[in-house]
């Protein structure tokens, strides 16, 4: 890890069965801490799943730690990297699904779409048989997206199993392939197996994300459009994962470009193009206040907690 960049980023899942996932929480929690560790990780019965961020020991001591964990051997992992820790603090949460999309019996371990690395992710969605499905929330997809790919324009993952049934017969059109990917390759994993319980047989979704992509294929041979929104504090990944231009809304925790903020619907930490028509008076005037309270913290070189982008 470059000196330049002394914050290492571990964006990581597995699905893997955790029979009492509870036992593992204060366990990883206290490993993490020990470490410096900050950033979110969540638990359930399916595995695993987080983004969490320190210096490169640190990092590379808690994933090999997660590692070991009962089916975790073979543990996801995408590294990138930071100028200034992106986290506020640390969560190990319990949740029902370490990926919400709320259909029960969609089980990855058992049943899921074929995997496709970055470098024959291309010629994939280069086919015309083809129907290529970006799984991410719309604000994700605004900034960036793969050249031809289908935008769901849902609010959450939750969203997608019913905008799939309702869009199924148009999608297809004839065409037998489906190809999903989402940033770091736990939605499209999940998303693939939803499919295959759907009855759909050639399924495929890009291993590793994204952010793999971004990492492992040249600017000049990517099919890849924009920037990558990230759940942290750097907002936006490009190609080599390198710092991306997005900033982001503190009012609705959007990714906003330049352009936005000389819109005159912009106002640093109350509103912006995409969220003004939809707050109140009310919610600005708080906002405004958080804002004020920010800049106070930011003058006496502390940091404020509503500054933060933290992830659901």
């Amino acid at each position: 890890m470059s000196t330049q960049y002394p914050i290492k980023v571990a964006a990581l899942y597995r699905f893997a069965h955790f029979e009492n996932p509870s036992e593992y929480q204060p366990q990883i929690a206290e490993r993490c801490e020990l470490q410096g560790i900050k950033g979110t990780i969540l638990l359930a019965h399916e595995g695993i799943n987080g983004t969490i961020a320190g210096s490169p020991d640190a990092i590379d001591d808690v994933v090999a730690y997660l590692k070991s964990l009962p089916g975790c051997g073979d543990l996801d992992v995408k590294y990138s990297h930071a100028l200034a820790m992106p986290f506020y603090r640390l969560k190990v949460r319990l949740k029902r699904e370490i990926v919400t999309m709320g259909v029960d019996g969609i089980d990855p371990k058992r049943e899921v779409g074929t995997y496709v690395q970055p470098e024959d992710w291309n010629a994939l969605i280069s086919d015309p048989d083809t129907v290529l499905i970006d799984t991410r929330n719309d604000y994700e997809v605004a900034i960036g997206t793969f050249e031809g790919a289908v935008d769901p324009r849902t609010k959450a993952f939750r969203d997608f199993p019913q905008w799939f049934r309702e869009n199924r017969q148009n999608l297809s059109q004839g065409k037998t392939k489906f190809a999903m990917f989402c940033t770091g390759g736990i939605r499209c994993e999940k998303s693939t197996a939803f499919l295959k319980a759907e009855g759909i047989d050639d399924v495929f979704h890009l291993e590793g994300g994204i952010l793999r992509y971004l990492e492992t294929i040249s600017e000049q041979d990517s099919k890849w459009q924009g920037e990558c929104f990230v759940f942290d504090d750097r907002v936006s990944v490009k190609h080599g994962l390198e710092l991306g231009s997005k900033q982001l809304c503190r009012a609705c925790r959007h990714p906003i470009s330049d352009d936005d903020k000389q819109s005159p619907l912009f106002k640093e930490g109350i509103s912006c193009p995409a969220c003004y028509h939809e707050r109140s008076e009310e919610d600005r005037s708080r906002f405004a206040e958080r804002q004020k309270q920010i800049a106070l913290a930011r003058k006496r070189g502390q940091r404020h907690i509503g500054a933060t982008l933290h992830r659901d």
